[in-house]
């Protein structure tokens, strides 16, 4: 009787001092060297991902279930890195597991080893909406599981004040393209990939109007970012920032010649050299020009537009701060 191949394996090739992966007769070499062992053994995962065949059931693993989910479903739809980020930390977990395990208690145990209750949330809606796909695709589902989420965070209430922008402008000095990004979020509340990702052929110096997203783009229904008029002070910076980059700079944003994509290290040595308190994220920039406009007596409707977010939205979390909150009803007696 034939031996049962072990499957797929690492190997390592001492005439070569290289990593191959052995699949029963088949080798493939890795090109990593012995002390690379925490490559070739990502090199192995992915070799066994791409040899790997979904098939129809009514109990899968969760790792199909992501998988199809996101080949199918989200392609196309949100970036890329985004997805991998959730199927990476979903995988890890839940990969080995079926759909039957999906239980309020594993739920539990998955936000404990999350420890980021925020993230672990997202993940476990994102493993619902992979569940739902699977049982009308790939399914039916003898039993279709619903993860159980932990409570939805309370909405962030800080903002930056006038004087804490000014301290970190002063540090931001150092690294223009960390000024330029600051600027921009103040003035306009986008988000940090809207900014990363401006050109200056989105910039329409005779009408004052910005893209924020290059058309045809796709974006998220709850990451919406649509045009909007820039005002003066935005529009002169911009100006000097066009003067300096010459006629043939693309992006905005930039260092070293490449656009920016991740500004928390330098954001983080400013917050820091300014002595501003931990939660000044660059997030914050969008809390705080939305809190502004509510605080200027700004029309919500066009607060809203500007911001790319949900009148909904806006009230709920802001409202507040308008001068005229409740102002109406405060001297019932």
């Amino acid at each position: 009787m034939p031996r049962r191949s072990a499957g797929p394996r690492l190997w390592f090739d001492k005439k070569r001092g290289t990593w191959t992966i052995i699949d029963g007769r088949g080798r493939r070499r890795t090109g990593f060297r012995a002390e690379e062992i925490g490559a070739a053994q990502k090199a192995l995962g992915d070799y066994i991902a791409s040899q790997h065949v979904i098939k129809d059931s009514d109990c899968p693993f969760i790792s199909d279930v992501l998988t199809a989910y996101a080949d199918e479903h989200l392609a196309g739809k949100l970036s890329e890195q985004h997805v991998l980020y959730d199927i990476r930390n979903l995988t890890s977990w839940w990969g080995a597991k079926p759909v039957s395990d999906i239980t309020a208690a594993n739920c539990r145990a998955y936000v404990k080893h999350r420890k980021a209750k925020t993230c672990a949330r997202r993940e476990l809606a994102f493993l619902n909406a992979a569940v739902k796909h699977w049982h009308k695709e790939h399914g039916p589902l003898k039993v279709v599981p619903i993860a159980t989420l932990p409570p939805a965070p309370a909405p962030r209430s800080h903002w930056m004040t006038r004087q804490q922008a000014a301290a970190f402008l002063w540090q931001a000095r150092k690294a223009p393209y960390l000024a330029r990004f600051f600027i921009i979020g103040w003035y306009t509340g986008s988000r940090r990939s809207v900014i990363a990702g401006l050109r200056w052929s989105m910039v329409d110096f005779k009408t004052g109007i910005m893209l924020r997203k290059m058309p045809g783009a796709r974006q998220a229904a709850n990451k919406k970012a649509p045009p909007m008029r820039m005002g003066k002070r935005l529009m002169a910076h911009l100006k000097r920032w066009k003067r300096l980059d010459g006629k043939k700079a693309d992006y905005i944003v930039t260092f070293r010649g490449k656009p920016i994509r991740r500004p928390e290290k330098s954001w983080e040595r400013a917050r820091r050299d300014a002595k501003l308190p931990i939660y000044i994220t660059p997030h914050i920039l969008r809390h705080t020009r939305a809190t502004n406009m509510m605080q200027q007596r700004k029309d919500p409707w066009e607060s809203a537009k500007a911001l790319g977010m949900s009148l909904d939205m806006l009230t709920k979390v802001y409202g507040h701060h308008h001068p005229d909150w409740q102002k109406d009803v405060s001297e019932t007696r």
